[in-house]
């Protein structure tokens, strides 16, 4: 979102909550969060070293995320949309996969 400009903000900002009103009022809506400036990412390997940083070969960063719970896969690129337009933003889908044998 940085290509968006300073005086733009606000507007994009109250997009998005609608979209998150509109999620919310469709029950679909789960949680979403921000997330720190990719500059302040630690990754941790498996061997636990910390390095700070991101992936050196990652010239994107995630901004945030949305978590919706709907019935199929359109459904879920419908959201994405609705979350790219009022982001202003390409948006990522990925199906989160429970795990069978939790709870």
């Amino acid at each position: 979102m940085s290509h968006i400009p300073d005086e733009d903000w606000s507007d994009v900002a109250e997009a998005a909550r609608a979209m998150v009103r509109e999620a919310d009022e469709a029950g679909v809506w789960v949680f979403s969060a921000g997330l720190a400036h990719h500059d302040v990412v630690s990754v941790v390997a498996p061997d636990g070293t910390v390095t700070d940083g991101p992936y050196p070969e990652s010239k994107e960063h995630l901004g945030g995320f949305v978590v919706v719970d709907v019935p199929s896969h359109d459904a879920a690129l419908e959201w994405a949309a609705k979350i790219a337009a009022a982001c202003r933003c390409a948006q990522q889908v990925f199906e989160v996969v429970p795990d069978p044998n939790a709870g």
